[in-house]
């Protein structure tokens, strides 16, 4: 019986500590996702526009460089909201990036129990920086398209090195629901968000990523 919950334990942890290194090959959600087939190019590190880097922190996960996987001071804030909605969620880029490359979308206390196991893996083989990069590259930012390189050239014909701060924002400004919001035809609300991402961006200052170099 251990050994049935040993062997996919070490599998996944091999597999974890090879994509330390090797770009992923897919994700769950690229194969499950509806829109097929997906736009996805790999970019490297160096090639990543640091807007974009700092964008995603930005919005999705300022605390990236303290945490240890799991903002705890996000989630109090998200379970004492007393129904207001937050800025974001409680989930942390380690944590999105673990669903999106192994588990499937929606709630249920197995799916998360699975999450939070593959989160603790990446933060223990997987140096920030790495956790940053494979999300930039996976994340999804509109219908079937996944990553930088992919989004930019669909929202702004351009290659993602190329992204200005404002286009970077807006990008970043669509990840809570890319298959209802629209960087390129942005409404009101995505506009208003892209805006208060740059004055996080601003307020985190570009010396922030050099704790990531």
């Amino acid at each position: 019986m251990l050994a049935l919950l040993f062997v996919p334990l070490v599998l996944l942890l091999a597999g974890i500590a090879a994509l330390r290194w090797l770009p992923p090959p897919t994700t769950a959600f690229m194969l499950a996702s509806a829109t097929q087939p997906v736009r996805q190019e790999w970019v490297a590190w160096e090639t990543l526009p640091a807007a974009l880097k700092l964008a995603v922190v930005a919005a999705e996960d300022q605390r990236f460089l303290q945490h240890r996987g799991f903002d705890t001071v996000e989630l109090r804030r998200v379970l004492t909201s007393d129904g207001l909605a937050p800025t974001r969620g409680a989930s942390t880029l380690s944590q999105q990036v673990a669903k999106n490359l192994f588990l499937w979308s929606g709630g249920g206390l197995f799916r998360k129990g699975l999450e939070a196991g593959i989160t603790v893996g990446l933060e223990l083989l997987w140096p920030k920086r790495r956790i940053l990069e494979v999300y930039l590259n996976v994340a999804e930012f509109a219908p079937g398209v996944y990553g930088a390189e992919a989004a930019a050239w669909h929202h702004f014909n351009k290659p993602a090195a190329q992204l200005s701060q404002r286009e970077a924002a807006l990008l970043a400004a669509v990840l809570p629901s890319p298959r209802r919001f629209n960087a390129s035809a942005a409404s009101p609300y995505v506009r208003e968000r892209a805006d208060w991402i740059q004055g996080q961006m601003r307020a985190l200052g570009p010396g922030w990523l050099a704790e990531l170099d």
